[in-house]
C-alpha cells in the first residue's frame, strides 16, 4: 500500500509539472497552415528560408507590408514620400507604436536596425538585398529618412523583408539570441510566438499592442511537413487548413476531385538551362539560336511537367514587366520552319552530318530535371545533334556551374523580390560566378544600368524590357517554361488570393462562419 502511495503521489507530481495539452488540429478559432520544411530560426535578420521569413511576417512589422495580393501596403508606416530624382524616402509613422510587451518605439529604432542587419557578427544572408540604401536616418520621432544609392520605385517592396522589421532591440543585449527564448516572443506584428515543439508546431497568438485592427483568427498554428505527399494526405483528412505543397504527380487528381482546393499559381521564378557562351559550341550564338528554336517549350510545359506551367520564351514572368512575357520573332513559327532555321544555323557554325554536334546536359538529381534533358535530346535528333545526359547531385552540380565546368546545364531563378532587375542583374559580367552562363555585352550591361538610374517608373519599365528582349537575341539562357507554386486552401477559409509572390499572411485570412 505505501508503494502504491508513493507512486501515486509521483504521477500526480509528473501531471502537475507537464505542460497542458495543446490542440494543433484546425478549429472554431484557429487555423492550421503546413509549411514545407521546419523554421530555422526566429530572428528575422539572422534566416534566409522561405519558411522561416513567412513565419517572422506573421509577428515582425516594417515600415511597409504585403497585402493579400503580395503588394506592399503601409505598416508601422501611414504613409511616405519621394523626392523627385528617386533617392530620398520619407516614411510617416503612426502613432503610440508599441511592442508586445508594451514597449514603446518610434522612428530612432530604424537606424538601429540596419547597423544590427549590416554588423558582421549578425551574419544577415539578406543584407546584401539592402545594398541600394546608403543611410536610414531618424528626423525627429516620428519620420524615418531612407537615402539610395540610385532609384528604386519597389522600394516599399523591400522594406516588407523581416529582416528589415521592427525588432524589440530592448531585449536585445550582450546574449543578442536570448529574447527569441522569451515565450510569449516580443513581436512587432499581428501576431506573437506562444510556444515552439521542434519538428511538432509554432503556436502564434495575436499580438495585444498590435497598432492595426486585432486579426481575424485567434490563434495560427505552423507545422513543418517536409513530405509533400503527407502533408497532401493530411490536409485531406481534414488536419490542417493550407498546405504549403503537394506532388505533381498528384495535381490532375486532385484538379478532378478537389479543383476547389488545388491551387496551381504563376511564380515569380524561371526555369531554364544555362550554355556556357566561354568556350566552343555555345560560344557561337548561331549555335545556341539554332538548339533554343527547336526546343517544343508548350510540350515540355504540358506534357513533361503537367501542372500549368507557362512556357518561357524570355526571362521575365508575365506581369513583372508587362501583361505579356516577351518572345522572339520565331516563337510562332511552324515547327518545320523552325527546324529549317535551325539547320542553316548550325550549318553555318560548322555542324552537318559529317560533323555532328556534339554535347553534354548537366543537370542536377531530379526526375523532373532527367525528363526535361532527356525531352530536349530528342527534340534536337531531327537536327542531328547528339546530346548525352550527366547527373549529379545539386551541391555538386551548381559548384560545377560556379567553376564553369559544363557546356549547357539546368538553372533558373526565383526572385527575392517581385522586380524585373532581380532577374536580369544576374547575367551581367559583373556578377561574377553567379552569371553561370558567363554572358558578357557591355550593351546589355549599359541597358540595364541606364534602367536602374531612372526613378520614373514607367520609363523604367520599358529599359528593362529592351535589357530582356537584347538577353533573349543573344540566348545565353535558354528558357523552358515559368514556375508555379502549388498549394492546398480548405473551403472554409476566407481573405487566400493567388498571387505570382505567393505571399499570403496570416492576418489576412480567416475562418468562413
Amino acid at each position: 500500500m505505501r508503494y502504491f502511495a508513493i507512486l501515486c503521489t509521483m504521477l500526480l507530481l509528473v501531471s502537475c509539472n507537464r505542460e497542458p495539452a495543446i490542440d494543433t488540429a484546425p478549429g472554431p478559432d484557429r487555423i492550421v497552415r503546413l509549411s514545407d520544411s521546419e523554421i530555422k530560426g526566429l530572428d528575422p535578420q539572422k534566416v534566409s528560408d522561405l519558411s522561416s521569413l513567412r513565419f517572422a511576417a506573421d509577428q515582425f512589422e516594417g515600415l511597409t507590408r504585403l497585402d493579400a495580393r503580395g503588394e506592399a501596403e503601409p505598416g508601422l508606416a501611414r504613409d511616405w514620400q519621394v523626392s523627385a530624382d528617386g533617392l530620398t524616402w520619407t516614411f510617416a509613422l503612426r502613432e503610440n507604436l508599441r511592442f508586445s510587451d508594451g514597449a514603446a518605439f518610434d522612428a530612432t529604432l530604424f537606424p538601429t536596425l540596419l547597423q544590427r542587419l549590416r554588423a558582421p557578427e549578425t551574419a544577415a544572408a539578406s543584407a546584401a538585398l539592402f545594398g541600394n540604401i546608403q543611410s536610414v536616418e531618424a528626423a525627429g520621432e516620428q519620420n524615418v529618412v531612407v537615402t539610395l544609392a540610385s532609384p528604386d520605385p519597389s522600394l516599399p517592396a523591400l522594406l516588407t523583408h523581416p529582416a528589415m522589421a521592427a525588432l524589440p532591440l530592448h531585449r536585445i543585449g550582450a546574449a543578442s539570441d536570448q529574447w527569441t527564448s522569451d515565450r510569449p516572443m516580443v513581436t512587432s506584428g499581428p501576431y506573437r510566438l506562444a510556444g515552439w515543439k521542434l519538428n511538432d508546431h509554432a503556436r502564434l497568438e495575436r499580438n495585444p499592442e498590435w497598432h492595426d485592427e486585432p486579426a481575424p483568427t485567434k490563434t495560427i498554428i505552423w507545422k513543418p511537413m517536409d513530405d509533400s505527399l503527407s502533408a497532401m494526405r493530411l490536409f485531406l483528412s481534414g488536419g490542417a487548413d493550407i498546405a504549403a505543397d503537394y506532388p505533381a504527380s498528384r495535381h490532375q487528381w486532385l484538379e478532378d476531385n478537389h479543383p476547389a482546393a488545388a491551387h496551381s499559381v504563376p511564380y515569380l521564378g524561371s526555369y531554364y538551362f544555362a550554355f556556357n557562351t566561354r568556350s566552343p559550341p555555345f560560344d557561337d550564338r548561331k549555335v545556341r539560336i539554332a538548339l533554343s528554336m527547336a526546343v517544343e517549350r508548350e510540350w515540355i510545359a504540358d506534357k513533361v511537367i503537367g501542372i500549368g506551367n507557362i512556357p518561357a520564351w524570355g526571362l521575365l514572368p508575365p506581369g513583372l514587366a508587362g501583361p505579356v512575357s516577351a518572345k522572339p520573332e520565331w516563337a510562332d513559327w511552324s515547327r518545320k520552319k523552325r527546324l529549317s532555321a535551325a539547320r542553316a544555323l548550325l550549318a553555318e557554325a560548322g555542324y552537318n552530318p559529317n560533323n555532328p554536334l556534339r554535347f553534354e546536359i548537366r543537370f542536377n538529381s531530379s526526375a523532373e530535371h532527367r525528363r526535361v534533358a532527356v525531352a530536349m535530346a530528342a527534340m534536337w535528333q531531327p537536327l542531328g545533334v547528339e546530346a548525352s545526359l550527366f547527373n549529379s547531385e545539386a551541391a555538386l552540380h551548381f559548384a560545377a556551374l560556379r567553376r564553369h565546368e559544363f557546356a549547357l546545364s539546368r538553372s533558373g531563378w526565383i526572385a527575392d523580390l517581385p522586380t524585373p532587375e532581380n532577374f536580369l542583374l544576374v547575367h551581367q559580367q559583373t556578377n561574377g560566378a553567379g552569371n553561370y552562363s558567363g554572358y558578357d555585352n557591355p550593351a546589355y550591361d549599359a541597358l540595364l544600368a541606364q534602367a536602374i538610374a531612372e526613378p520614373d517608373p514607367a520609363r523604367r519599365q520599358i529599359l528593362m524590357r529592351r535589357a530582356e528582349a537584347l538577353l533573349i537575341a543573344d540566348m545565353p539562357i535558354l528558357p523552358l517554361y515559368f514556375y508555379v507554386t502549388r498549394s492546398l486552401v480548405a473551403e472554409r477559409i476566407a481573405g487566400w488570393e493567388d498571387n505570382i509572390s505567393n505571399v499570403h499572411p496570416s492576418r489576412t485570412l480567416l475562418i468562413r462562419p
